[in-house]
């Protein structure tokens, strides 16, 4: 996950990728907010999708909430948009990595529960009856950063220009200023955490829980099974993600933009061991539940540009 997944926030842009910036949803780039909520729908049968859509183009604010459309919607218009897919399921060796689609995810930010709540009540009620509500997934961020497991959370997390390259597609006029954006939601198991040792969970990790400096760890060690640099081509990704609670049952909702989901699906494979045969270290306490593949559409005046559906 530099799972740890990987999600500080991301330093300024300069104006190398100008383009890029002007015409992209800001909540990708810009991620200054202690909440978030995420919003997952379906769609009903025969549902007439468009006026809907574009309503919601009409009435958001991208810099405060990102929309992404998954494939079943795309294709419901009979549209296909280059590079998105349905996540597909896979199960490697004991470890599942479950494929949830979904038609269309909201991603909120805020640093107001109140504020967010009511604001995805108003997208819901804009959206219905057309869009049903599956799920909703409450975000927070802890302790300056960390992931409930207690390690630092964004330590290879790109920024400026690199965070711009790695996340947004500037080289297809068709796509240009979109993003891809792979979700799934980790659930800890804290008491095979409390079980373990601060050596052992140093390990599994990569990194000291006290630093959060790089040892010479395990090749299991989840630093080592998704360095990006260690990839060919580098499998860089901004991440978003943040840890979420329900109840007694909490974990991480890890939220990766790319120019595409290659480096995701890149990393994902190293982690599950289909590789080489050596898994992450983390599943040995934590486990993805869901996993949907989204894509982000440009935007103008920060409002949603739908022009590909077209």
């Amino acid at each position: 996950m530099d799972f740890y997944f990987s999600f500080a926030n991301v330093n300024a842009p300069t104006q190398k990728n100008g383009l890029a910036m002007s015409n992209t949803q800001q909540g990708i780039i810009h991620d200054n907010d202690s909440l978030s909520r995420h919003l997952f729908f379906s769609i009903q049968p025969a549902a007439d999708i468009k006026p809907i859509l574009s309503q919601l183009a009409a009435s958001i604010n991208t810099e405060q909430t990102v929309v992404g459309l998954g494939e079943v919607l795309t294709s419901a218009l009979n549209v296909n948009i280059d590079g998105l897919k349905t996540m597909p399921a896979q199960s490697v060796a004991g470890v599942s990595i479950p494929s949830t689609p979904y038609a269309l995810w909201c991603g909120l930010r805020g640093n107001d529960r109140g504020e967010l709540f009511h604001r995805s009540d108003e997208i819901e009620a804009l959206l219905a009856p057309e869009f049903v509500l599956e799920d909703v997934v409450d975000c927070f961020t802890y302790d300056e950063s960390r992931d409930l497991s207690g390690y630092i959370d964004g330590t290879e997390n790109p920024s400026g220009d690199n965070a711009i390259n790695a996340a947004i597609v500037h080289n297809d006029p068709n796509l240009n200023g979109s993003s891809f954006v792979a979700i799934q939601t980790w659930v800890h198991d804290f008491e095979k955490l409390k079980a373990m040792s601060e050596n052992e969970k140093d390990d599994a990790i990569g990194r000291h829980i006290k630093n959060n400096e790089e040892f010479d760890a395990p090749k299991s060690a989840h630093v080592k099974r998704s360095a990006q640099e260690d990839f060919e081509p580098e499998a860089f990704m901004l991440r978003r993600s943040m840890p979420w609670s329900d109840g007694m049952q909490a974990g991480l909702l890890f939220v990766a933009y790319g120019k595409s989901f290659d480096a995701f699906e890149a990393i994902l494979q190293r982690m599950t061991g289909a590789e080489d045969g050596i898994q992450d270290a983390i599943f040995q306490f934590t486990q993805p539940v869901s996993g949907a593949y989204f894509w982000c559409p440009p935007a103008s005046n920060n409002q949603l540009d739908l022009s590909a559906l077209d």
